[in-house]
């Protein structure tokens, strides 16, 4: 009886935490929101050096209850899920961890505390709070996509790092020779190349021969090109990737992911059961 009453005092914590679909706690949700952006500002407010002197220990008090209610909800959530470690290493459970590591890390690590901001990132769970279902649906379509393009994103990429070290090593034959030339390394001629390459152009090494200012203008034409092609390979996936998504909000007590039709029973990514009436 004992360990029923335990199963079902975590399907109750299970539902408020992680659910939207009660009035409480979808309060609990949009409590947890507001004081995620009041924590991200007061991080942001305190490297104003006027305000920090003037209200530092008014932004330390705030900043650790901010961080100490944080913690107390980081275990409720592991405490509430089937297989905790499961949670403990998805996406959001690693980033509801980095929100709260930051002000413990502040006692070994100076100025740590400001990647406390990372804690934005719990803001996407607005979608599932507000029940904006057409975002959810086409947040996890393009969160799909890019994860059935990233093979051939990497065979992209490591075309473009050799295309740069090669572009970089010719930079440097053409230019490096010179006197008072900016290009005094192939390693310094490659960063040229990434930087000309995506358009950025910083301006802080550039070529002064004729040769090299044409291949520089090279370079930048072919930049443009490259450009198109990661948004291609996104775009194609996308189309392939147009499988209805369901909106559903309730999340799977084992693994903890989304994403279920609306008479689920079992969960379609590990196949436990959703509810257990027993327990409910």
């Amino acid at each position: 009886m004992e360990e029923k009453e335990k199963l079902a005092l975590k399907d109750r914590i299970h539902e408020i935490i992680f659910e939207a679909d009660t009035r409480f706690g979808r309060k609990i949700d949009i409590l947890i929101m507001v004081m995620i952006i009041l924590s991200v500002i007061v991080v942001m407010l305190e490297t104003v050096s006027g305000l920090e002197e003037r209200f530092k220990n008014l932004f330390v008090i705030l900043e650790w209850v901010f961080t100490v209610i944080f913690t107390i909800e980081y275990v409720l959530r592991l405490y509430s899920v089937r297989q905790p470690w499961k949670y403990a290493t998805s996406f959001y459970g690693i980033i509801d961890l980095l929100a709260i590591l930051p002000t413990y890390l502040s006692f070994f690590i100076l100025h740590s505390q400001s990647l406390l901001v990372i804690r934005a990132l719990r803001l996407m769970r607005v979608f599932r709070i507000f029940r904006l279902g057409r975002f959810m649906r086409e947040s996890r379509l393009i969160l799909r996509a890019m994860n059935a393009s990233r093979a051939k994103i990497s065979v992209f990429l490591f075309f473009i790092i050799i295309v740069v070290t090669i572009i970089g090593a010719i930079m440097y034959l053409v230019e490096g020779n010179y006197e008072n030339s900016s290009f005094t390394s192939i390693p310094k001629s490659v960063y040229w190349a990434i930087v000309t390459l995506t358009t950025v152009g910083y301006g802080d090494i550039t070529p002064t021969t004729h040769l090299g200012q044409f291949l520089s203008a090279v370079v930048m034409i072919l930049g443009y090109a490259i450009i198109a092609v990661p948004t291609g390979i996104v775009s194609a996936e996308i189309i392939e990737q147009t499988k209805e998504i369901q909106n559903n909000s309730q999340a799977c007590r084992y693994c903890s992911r989304e994403g279920h039709d609306d008479d689920a029973v079992f969960c379609k990514y590990c196949g436990n059961i959703l509810n257990d009436p027993e327990n409910s």
